[in-house]
């Protein structure tokens, strides 16, 4: 027997091309649709409105069908309270628990439509009944007792809309190429970073160690000086390959000046890191005059916080990494959704981890010499990255001469 329902859809929902999401989606589920009302907005400030009732041969198919519609912002016309079970325990989800995406999202209670503080994609929204807060918990933080949210019922997703006016990351939204106009591209992302920096924005920066490999940590190590940059992501070899630059003028042994293998070279990396164990860490190294340029130097002078995420290849690894995956995500959220930009350079893992924690309304511009990892990179569920295949010796110092031109 067949099962219906009916749903609704109201915004930009034309011109955003969500309308024409929510029919393939329908369709490409074995559902049919009817089109019950569909008010166009006249002016591009106008809203449109859409209600369509969706049959699916079944109650299981139909209830896939809506639940992949309501991440594109669907709805069913009359909205009950959210449901909410306490968890049984420290790090164990009620089951039929909501799993959240990275869009703005809002839950209904008490009758009223509370915004989900710190969204993030598969996390699970945890009411704060005696406060009316409703928060963004991943399952590593679920703690005994907590009301979490169960089933899509009283959940609304907020589609994010394309922008009104022409930009960048609208010109060049999902689009992977290695024959772009770089240069071109990289005039127009250093615009939008000193716009968004003019507005009171912050920008990340995720790096891995291409960028000391290349040659490029002079053009990063300028662009933390000049107040581009506001937080750095990365791991423990992008700030031990850039002290051992400074220390040695080395990067794994390589001049980085002539690309040259130095004798002795080979043990330069680990030097670098005893010397920040003995100083006890970066910021003591630099105080004591241990270190005097590069990426990290300026990140300590310029008081630019940076989260060094471990991982078990690291040599040492230096003190100020964490090797705790999991204190290593939660310092990064506490930098990551006061965010307008991240700007992704030539680290995949380190990039795809910050990228699950971004909401969608974040700019992201993600560059890698390999297009398969820029694509990777940009399916992270951004409505807003553009992707750019270049050498990170060849981005960062054309970005920091774009910025510096403007």
């Amino acid at each position: 027997m067949e099962s219906c329902r009916e749903i609704e859809l109201e915004g930009h929902i034309i011109d955003s091309g969500v309308m024409t999401l929510v029919f393939d989606r329908i369709m490409d589920m074995g559902g049919e649709f009817e089109i019950l009302t569909f008010n166009v907005g006249r002016l591009k400030t106008d809203t449109s409105y859409a209600r369509l009732r969706v049959t699916a041969p079944g109650d299981h198919q139909l209830d896939a069908i809506l639940s992949e519609l309501h991440r594109l912002g669907a709805r069913a016309p009359e909205i009950d309270d959210v449901t909410l079970v306490p968890a049984e325990g420290d790090r164990i989800l009620p089951k039929g628990f909501y799993s959240t995406t990275n869009h703005p999202t809002f839950v209904k209670y008490q009758g009223e439509w509370l915004p989900v503080e710190q969204i993030e994609m598969d996390c699970h929204i945890v009411v704060e009944e005696k406060e009316k807060r409703a928060i963004c918990t991943p399952i590593s933080k679920i703690k005994t007792g907590d009301a979490v949210v169960v089933t899509e019922a009283g959940v609304r997703v907020v589609y994010p809309e394309r922008p009104r006016k022409v930009s960048t990351f609208e010109f060049m939204h999902g689009t992977v190429s290695s024959e772009r106009p770089s240069e071109a591209i990289i005039a127009k992302i250093a615009r939008e970073i000193l716009k968004l920096k003019k507005e009171g924005g912050k920008i990340a920066l995720v790096g891995g160690p291409a960028i000391v490999h290349t040659g490029a940590a002079d053009a990063l190590a300028k662009m933390i000086r000049a107040g581009c940059i506001d937080v750095l992501f990365a791991g423990n070899a992008l700030a031990t390959h850039d002290i051992e630059s400074n220390l040695y003028g080395t990067s794994l042994g390589m001049n980085v000046k002539t690309g040259t293998l130095v004798t002795g070279g080979h043990k330069h990396h680990i030097r670098a890191i005893s010397e920040i164990m003995r100083a006890g860490s970066i910021k003591n190294a630099v105080d004591q005059g241990i270190v005097t340029g590069g990426i990290m130097y300026e990140c300590v002078k310029k008081g630019i916080p940076f989260v060094l995420a471990g991982s078990i290849r690291d040599d040492g690894p230096l003190p100020d990494t964490i090797t705790d995956v999991v204190e290593a995500q939660e310092v990064m959220r506490r930098h990551i959704h006061d965010l307008g930009m991240v700007v992704m350079v030539g680290t995949l893992l380190h990039s795809v981890a910050v990228g699950n924690c971004l909401p969608s309304y974040v700019k992201t511009v993600c560059v890698d010499i390999n297009p398969a990892s820029v694509t990777k990179l940009m399916d992270r569920g951004t409505t807003q990255a553009i992707g750019v295949v270049s050498d990170a010796g060849t981005f960062l110092p054309l970005l920091c001469k774009q910025l510096e031109k403007c």
